[in-house]
């Protein structure tokens, strides 16, 4: 009995001291893990940053273009290689494009304060942003107008940035969209980014503005927007001579103010309604310029280029032009579920940008070129110089003063689902420049001087461009689409005859039919958003 007690007291004693090393072996107790929390306050996709009281959202997208017969993003073939229709232009052009999207929001006493950027990885087509493919221009060659900084050659591609702003307290401060473009800016329906008619400012413009909320759907902005890069086109000193396709030197002068701009703009369940309005000032740099560029190859200085007799001979007064643009967008028509119609109209007086636009340079100047019946000619040419104002000065014969260009403009498309997965959409524009009667005549006696014309000719710098265009959608999963676009571009120039004219080159010295232009382009794209 007593072995017996011994036994099962040791046993005891050896589980108590096993139980003692097992438990000595066991982890430390981990810390809570902060695991992410959804953020339901500002809509789908929004999750707090761990740690914070901050929202934060990811997105993009990824898309690949190919037009064919123009432009990356369906860029018409109105100007440079692809308007002369010569063996340097590329047959079709492509991009392929990652943009990336940062949204964050707080909730704080004074309202949600607001960061957003994207910046867009692509890679184009070489020499797609300028329209051509000169391998004169993609090299180390020393002649004039070089470039080599593309950024599309193998294993390249560069980031764009677009929107970068904060928000608070109505205020908005970055890179956005100006206060005085609609929801769509240029795209009502399409794909091109190239829809003539209207402002358009979808990539961000630096600017502060101001946004007051009125209730039931009425809302006003003001802003001040910087117009170096998306507003501003062309002054013209005419005694730099435009060229054979009016191409007028740039002499603008430096930025003195920026543009004020505003809407006033109504949302509610029918559609929208915006009135917007900006002012924009216009101002030439000298009276006395170089009149003739250095040729291509040579050692000199470009036409409109400043000189050692520019300051002491003075310039143009300056002048305030502007726009006003009426928008209009109406929803549940009873074509079908999710339709609608979208229509703006624009008028500007020494602010062509907010009509002759896109997201990005204005065509300047379209210069396109097609075949000739006339007897003698070696093509037709049809073009149209795009300008904020010209002026000649009055030791030139001019005024000295400067004339705002006049300009007018329509774009608007109606977007129609089939079903679910199809839709279409109809879009297009018409736009219109107009020069005052002394800036016609300054302008056509410093194209036409020096010039064999024949008895027909008559000069006039106005023009028209209409576009139309219609472009299918099929959605096969969410989120997922491939679409296919045709857009056709008729270019009303207003000269009449033919002249002797010399072209950019490739195109000879010859007898040219001035003649209103064409061109019919196709888009083809893949987008997946995310």
């Amino acid at each position: 009995m007593k072995m017996v007690k011994s036994l099962i007291l040791g046993s005891a004693a050896a589980l108590v001291a096993m139980s003692g090393a097992q438990a000595a072996d066991l982890p430390v107790k981990a810390k809570a893990v902060e695991y992410v929390r959804i953020c339901s306050l500002y809509g789908a996709g929004f999750f707090y940053i761990p740690g914070t009281d901050t929202c934060i959202k990811l997105g993009g997208y990824l898309r690949v273009d190919t037009t064919f017969n123009g432009n990356i993003y369906d860029g018409p073939a109105w100007a440079a290689d692809l308007g002369q229709g010569n063996r340097y232009r590329d047959y079709f052009a492509a991009r392929s494009r990652m943009a990336l999207t940062i949204d964050t929001r707080t909730a704080t006493e004074y309202g949600v304060v607001r960061t957003f950027g994207q910046g867009d990885f692509q890679f184009s087509t070489q020499g797609a942003s300028s329209a051509t493919v000169n391998p004169t221009n993609f090299t180390n060659s020393p002649s004039i107008g070089t470039s080599t900084g593309l950024f599309n050659g193998p294993g390249e591609g560069y980031v764009a940035v677009e929107m970068v702003f904060i928000q608070f307290a109505g205020f908005t401060f970055g890179k956005s969209a100006s206060a005085y473009a609609t929801p769509w800016h240029g795209y009502p329906g399409n794909n091109t980014s190239f829809l003539l008619g209207g402002h358009d400012t979808v990539t961000g413009v630096n600017n502060i503005q101001y946004t007051a909320q009125f209730g039931n759907g009425v809302s006003g902005t003001i802003g001040l927007d910087d117009p170096t890069v998306f507003n501003r086109t062309t002054v013209a000193n005419l005694t730099v001579p435009p060229t054979a396709i009016g191409q007028i030197a740039n002499t603008y002068a430096g930025v003195r103010a920026p543009d004020v701009v505003g809407n006033i703009r109504v949302d509610q369940a029918w559609g929208l309604f915006q009135i917007s309005a900006a002012a924009h000032e216009v101002s030439g740099s000298y009276n006395v310029l170089n009149a003739v560029a250095a040729p291509a190859g040579a050692v000199g200085i470009a036409g409109g280029a400043a000189t050692g007799l520019s300051e002491i001979n003075g310039h143009p007064d300056a002048k305030w032009g502007g726009s006003v643009m009426a928008a209009l967008q109406i929803k549940n028509i009873p074509t079908g579920a999710g339709d609608d119609f979208k229509i703006d109209a624009s008028y500007a007086k020494g602010d062509t940008k907010n009509v002759i636009s896109s997201s990005n340079a204005s065509p300047n100047p379209f210069a396109m070129f097609s075949g000739t019946g006339r007897a003698g000619a070696y093509q037709s040419v049809g073009f149209g110089a795009v300008t904020d104002a010209v002026f000649l000065p009055a030791f030139a014969g001019g005024d000295g003063s400067l004339h705002l260009t006049t300009a007018y403009g329509v774009r608007g498309a109606f977007n129609h689902n089939w079903d679910p997965y199809w839709s279409t959409s109809l879009f297009g524009s018409y736009s219109m420049v107009r020069y005052d009667d002394t800036a016609k005549l300054f302008t056509c006696a410093a194209y036409t001087a020096g010039k064999v014309v024949t008895a027909d000719f008559t000069c006039n710098p106005d023009f028209n461009v209409a576009q139309i265009g219609l472009v299918t959608r099929w959605t096969p999963v969410k989120n997922l689409t491939f679409s296919a676009e045709v857009l056709g571009v008729f270019l009303d120039q207003k000269f009449t005859g033919a002249a002797t004219l010399t072209p950019t080159a490739p195109k000879p010295t010859a007898f040219y039919e001035f003649k209103d232009q064409s061109t019919v382009s196709l888009n083809i794209r893949a987008q997946r958003n995310f």
